[in-house]
């Protein structure tokens, strides 16, 4: 297949929304979409980290990409977050997510497991001969407790065509730009850390995968243009506006801070499935301070 860029600019890597009794709270999702969308993002990430993936069973997570596909009606790409530590439960997942209506497949690295890099080449060779779909490296270190390094992430590049782009979350700058100077054409590169976005643009990569856009779609996804042409100093404005609330989204686990922030906001209801919980009454002052600040409240 002939790789191009899926989209330049924001993906919302989109929490899930749970009524208080657990079950999946398919209006206010579909809301969720339409916010997204109505105020500029490129695209939609569901079931990924910050939407709780790792608490939702098989059908649920289908059933999300299907609702988030259909609700999106093409106005925006879907990258459905379908990775697993198992390489044949990923293979599965991410052919039923492209069935539900995705455009393409997040894949994180394994976790737990700790592969070598010959074995992370491996699981996304075999992920992709088997499924033919549009594929994202997730590389998330700190999550996944191992990191694909550039070396493997250029030879993945190099040698599997449908796997497109890397959502980049190592926070490693060295890395990163390793990765931006070889990398063949259309194979996109994405900031998978907010604060990190504008001057990972500025050397080239092509937007970000993004939390902190669930709350404010519209101001980052104006930062996130405004670097991709080339105005740095009007995006510096709004990514030093923003960067205490991007700060704050991980003063806690992902995605309980952006969970309860939404929730202030009447997005959503304030609803986690263990292990997680809400946000500490300790940092919810300091959370409702910003985004006062942003008029978001």
């Amino acid at each position: 297949m002939k790789r191009e860029i899926l989209f330049k600019g924001t993906g919302t890597a989109l929490v899930t929304p749970f009524k208080t009794n657990g079950t999946i709270d398919e209006k206010a999702l579909r809301n969720l979409v339409e916010f997204q969308i109505k105020n500029g993002v490129e695209a939609i990430i569901p079931t990924g980290t910050t939407g709780e993936s790792a608490t939702l069973n098989e059908a649920e997570q289908i059933d999300v990409i299907r609702i988030v596909a259909d609700t999106a009606r093409k106005r925006a790409k879907i990258v459905a977050g379908a990775g697993s530590n198992d390489t044949s439960k990923a293979i599965k997942l991410s052919n039923l997510a492209f069935q539900a209506g995705a455009d393409a497949i997040l894949s994180v690295g394994p976790y737990y497991n700790k592969p070598t890099q010959e074995g992370f080449f491996r699981h996304y060779q075999i992920i992709a001969e088997e499924t033919g779909v549009p594929i994202v490296v997730y590389n998330v270190p700190g999550r996944t407790g191992s990191n694909i390094e550039a070396e493997t992430i250029l030879r993945i590049a190099e040698k599997i065509p449908n796997v497109i782009g890397v959502k980049e979350a190592s926070g490693n700058f060295t890395q990163i730009m390793e990765i931006l100077r070889n990398r063949p054409k259309g194979f996109a590169v994405w900031s998978g850390d907010d604060a990190i976005t504008l001057p990972l643009v500025s050397l080239g990569a092509d937007g970000v995968i993004s939390v902190v856009a669930n709350e404010v779609p519209k101001m980052f996804s104006q930062m996130t243009r405004l670097a991709l042409n080339g105005k740095f100093n009007e995006a510096a404005k709004l990514h030093n506006k923003l960067l205490p609330l991007m700060n704050f989204n991980f003063i806690e686990s992902n995605p309980i801070p952006v969970k309860s922030a939404l929730a202030m906001m009447g997005k959503i209801e304030e609803a986690y499935r263990l292990p997680l919980v809400p946000l500490s009454d300790k940092h919810r002052p300091k959370l409702e301070k910003i985004l006062k600040e942003l008029k978001l409240i």
